[in-house]
């Protein structure tokens, strides 16, 4: 696996395709948030979407479940596909929850996510830090070597500082390169896919591209399969304007795939078929 730069962001100034990607989520965006059921509705939708973009990051990190089945169950110990399920809808339900604290300590918001998805399921003492040095990394998806625990330290300290600093890049491009960041460290032992997913949601929602949370791109990662979501995040690892670029445009297919979804879930209670 390539390293990436050490700050992604700066290299946007040579995308021409990222415009393009950022003006039309914006306008899918603006679509579903413009939906009459929006203006009476809207924590109905955003219960939903939630539940959609949980059972979307749980289907790429290994446990495909049926919407219906997700909703159904009480119970996600046992099976490591049921507590695969009951982390992504636990990381979904903090997120909204640690959104002020985001801008202001970043790494204490991973470190209590990566809490959160644990559930007890891993050792005490490797439950939300960074791994140390000769430490595994249980991640599906994630093949090849991973950036030594030195350089996960270092990076995550580079992506904090412009966390905090802020950037004048779009909402969409800066979810995107936290995500991948997140995806291409695999900071922790495990989680880490579910975590990097939540952490992009942090961003659309806190940004104020998606304040309600009804746009769950995770469902739109989901949608595009898991194939095309290694391919695009071996783009963004490659290290490359061109890679970095096609990640950016798949994060940002995801969110109107995401929009699609919520907007059918506005149709349907319109119909008061939901």
């Amino acid at each position: 696996m390539s390293t990436t730069p050490s700050d992604p962001l700066a290299t946007l100034g040579s995308l021409p395709a990222v415009p393009d990607a950022v003006d039309s989520v914006r306008k899918a965006v603006d679509r579903v948030y413009g939906h009459r059921v929006m203006r009476r509705r809207s924590n109905e939708v955003t219960a939903e979407a939630a539940l959609r973009g949980s059972r979307g990051s749980a289907a790429l990190a290994g446990a495909d479940w049926n919407l219906e089945e997700v909703r159904r169950r009480t119970d996600f110990s046992g099976e490591d596909e049921a507590r695969t399920v009951g982390a992504a809808l636990r990381l979904t339900a903090e997120a909204g929850q640690l959104l002020s604290i985001w801008r202001q300590s970043p790494l204490r918001v991973l470190a209590r996510l990566h809490l959160v998805a644990a559930g007890g399921a891993a050792p005490d003492d490797a439950v939300g830090r960074p791994r140390l040095a000769g430490e595994t990394v249980d991640e599906p998806l994630i093949d090849g070597p991973l950036p030594s625990a030195d350089e996960v330290a270092g990076r995550l300290e580079g992506l904090s500082r412009l966390i905090i600093a802020g950037t004048a890049a779009p909402a969409l491009v800066t979810a995107a390169v936290v995500h991948g960041e997140l995806l291409a460290l695999c900071p922790f032992g495990s989680h880490n896919g579910l975590v990097a997913r939540t952490a992009e949601r942090i961003v659309l929602i806190g940004s104020g591209l998606d304040p309600k949370s009804i746009c769950p791109a995770e469902v739109g990662h989901a949608e595009q399969g898991r194939a095309a979501y290694v391919a695009a995040f071996e783009g963004y690892t490659a290290g490359t304007p061109e890679g970095l670029a096609a990640w950016i445009a798949h994060c940002g297919r995801s969110v109107e795939l995401g929009v699609r979804e919520s907007t059918a879930v506005c149709e349907a209670l319109q119909r008061g078929a939901a």
